[in-house]
């Protein structure tokens, strides 16, 4: 496959619905320490552009990384060629020594309709799907990461209708659990971004909680520096859910022209049975159907109702909301210095036991 990439402005970049090949992505990571790309890509039936973040990890490798992107979307059997054509085009643009380009595709699983998704082990191996991925490639070099940056599989709830009808969606556990956050007298307010440090503190207590390793508070603090500053950009909201005094869970929220997406969220280690996290989420879904918002992605979830999956607490209170489950083809790399990418993988492969190493960034 022949495409060229044109280099130009992140500044530039086109409005979209993917925040993260966003202008407001570009510079919320440049204030993050990392340098950031814009590329036209002049391919055949496609008119999009890209955004590529590149940063250091340890003395040896540069990561090149795609966030959510490429928008534009080939036909399944054409993406590996594409992302080759793709990926050699970005190595001649970017003035950067990098070890390899990391891809976190938003485009849909080729497996996603072939599986039962009885059980999230049915889904081919890592070498499986390199074949298959790498198919009508010239150097066979992409390779599955170990870990999925942001969201392989995701939970979407479609705005359509009026309250009733997207209470009838959910299922009757869902909606008792926000009709008892109500009568218990939790409030969820959008605040103010000076309210941050509150749930920086509950969501340090999800980490501990939960067992991960908490991001710094200036990541929370720089989702929020770019916030208004053009109308183009994406209204960030901090969302928080109290009772008397006490404040129990909080969110933060992108909306663009088309959707709202659940970005981070965080909930108290006390009064638990109050339920104010399924209040909070009411909240977020009306809010966002009255900016006129398509769907609420409530991001990450397990691919199957399987309980020996790490992320299937979360499956089971998202799909509670109603929402429909979105397979993509989740995080690919496609390696330039094979013996330094090779020592990333193996350290990345390592904290993955605990935690999603590269899934943070």
């Amino acid at each position: 496959m022949y495409l060229t990439l044109e280099p130009k402005s992140p500044q530039e970049l086109y409005p979209t619905d993917i925040l993260f090949q966003s202008r407001y992505w570009s510079e919320v990571k440049t204030r993050l320490g990392w340098k950031t790309y814009a590329f036209e890509i002049d391919a055949p039936r496609s008119n999009k552009d890209m955004l590529v973040i590149v940063k250091s990890f340890g003395p040896d490798a540069v990561a090149a990384y795609v966030p959510q992107g490429p928008e534009f979307v080939p036909a399944k059997e054409e993406y590996g060629s594409y992302l080759e054509a793709l990926s050699e085009s970005v190595i001649k643009q970017v003035d950067a020594n990098i070890t390899f380009i990391r891809y976190d595709l938003p485009w849909e699983s080729p497996y996603a309709n072939e599986m039962q998704w009885q059980n999230w082990r049915d889904f081919p191996e890592s070498r499986i799907r390199e074949m298959r991925m790498n198919f009508g490639t010239t150097r066979w070099n992409l390779r599955k990461a170990p870990v999925d940056v942001t969201v392989a599989n995701t939970c979407v709830i479609d705005l359509d209708g009026e309250e009733d009808h997207l209470l009838s969606r959910m299922k009757p556990k869902t909606r008792y659990n926000i009709r008892l956050a109500e009568r218990k007298g939790v409030r969820v307010q959008l605040a103010p971004v000076d309210k941050l440090p509150i749930f920086y503190q509950l969501y340090c207590q999800t980490a501990q909680r939960n067992g991960f390793h908490p991001s710094d508070y200036q990541y929370f603090s720089a989702l929020f520096s770019e916030k208004g500053k053009q109308s183009s950009m994406p209204e960030i909201i901090l969302l928080l859910a109290t009772h008397q005094r006490d404040a129990l869970a909080g969110a933060i929220i992108a909306l663009s022209e088309k959707r709202a997406l659940f970005l981070h969220g965080a909930s108290s280690n006390h009064k638990r049975e109050f339920m104010a996290p399924y209040a909070m989420h009411w909240k977020a879904i009306l809010y966002a159907q009255a900016r006129q918002c398509h769907s609420y992605d409530m991001g990450a979830i397990s691919p199957s109702d399987d309980p020996g999956h790490s992320f299937y607490g979360m499956y089971r209170f998202k799909t509670g909301f109603g929402g429909r489950i979105v397979h993509n083809s989740g995080s690919w790399d496609y390696p330039i210095s094979e013996d330094v990418y090779r020592n990333f993988r193996n350290w990345e492969m390592v904290l993955s036991q605990h935690e999603a190493g590269f899934r943070g960034l």
